[in-house]
């Protein structure tokens, strides 16, 4: 097996109502790379948001007495606490500068994936712009694949992820937010092991560990290479969905 990771170069800054398809389809050909099927697309979840207009400023945010309340007990600005709020289904952690949730897609994650960090509005009150996370991540990767696929013949995988954190280790890693076309998660029970036992709980999250091999590729900071082209992916692509990932309230030992 080979996987091969290739981060698109010269992606421009998006700007909302622009059209990620054609600017990836761009990028593939300026690096010589013609699309097969199995490739699988990765797309940072900021550039799908930009380009969707997920931006708010926070001049525009009325805080509720709820907001101010925890926006006071999180050293946080209680307009970005409205706006996490919300994002949110429910706050399930709290400590001086951070709030956990779990936001309205249904996974658990830090600020509800509010994001202050290379965003940029217009206006004067630059700093006070921040991103949300797209409405539909799965419709999103499922509208780049459709266009992608229609423009190359191909059959292939879209992948968005963003950055997250981990109730159980320290940093963040890239995970899966939006997919389309590709698996979330791959169920080996029943397959045999090395010496022959049958694999009893085996789940492994695909979707995810691609998505942390693509950040890895991406970076974190001022890089600007939010897509990246991956070759030999080593499962069958198939229609899937972020739901394969989230696991059941009545599971999740952590709440």
């Amino acid at each position: 097996m080979q996987l091969t990771l290739t981060p698109l170069l010269d992606i421009p800054l998006i700007k909302p109502g622009d059209d990620l398809a054609s600017i990836i389809l761009l990028a593939l050909q300026r690096a010589g790379i013609s699309l097969e099927d199995g490739d699988v697309l990765v797309l940072a979840q900021k550039i799908v948001s930009k380009a969707e207009g997920r931006l708010v400023n926070l001049s525009t945010v009325t805080a509720s007495s709820q907001a101010v309340e925890l926006g006071g007990r999180t050293q946080k600005d209680p307009r970005l606490v409205e706006v996490i709020l919300r994002e949110s289904n429910a706050v399930l952690r709290t400590r001086p500068g951070t709030i956990v949730v779990e936001h309205r897609l249904g996974f658990v994650c830090a600020s509800a994936g509010v994001d202050h960090s290379n965003v940029l509005g217009e206006g004067d009150q630059l700093e006070d712009w921040v991103l949300l996370l797209p409405v539909n991540p799965d419709a999103s990767a499922q509208s780049v694949r459709q266009r992608l696929e229609s423009a190359s013949g191909a059959c292939l995988g879209v992948l968005i992820i963003d950055s997250h954190g981990r109730a159980w280790r320290l940093g963040t890693v890239g995970m899966a937010i939006g997919l389309a076309g590709l698996p979330g998660l791959e169920d080996l029970r029943g397959q045999p092991d090395l010496f022959g036992f049958r694999l009893q709980i085996t789940q492994v999250g695909v979707a995810d560990e691609l998505a942390a091999a693509a950040s890895l590729v991406m970076g974190q900071a001022a890089e600007g290479t939010p897509v990246v082209h991956v070759r030999g992916f080593p499962y069958a692509l198939r229609e899937g969905s972020l739901g394969e990932l989230l696991r059941p309230k009545e599971q999740d030992m952590f709440r």
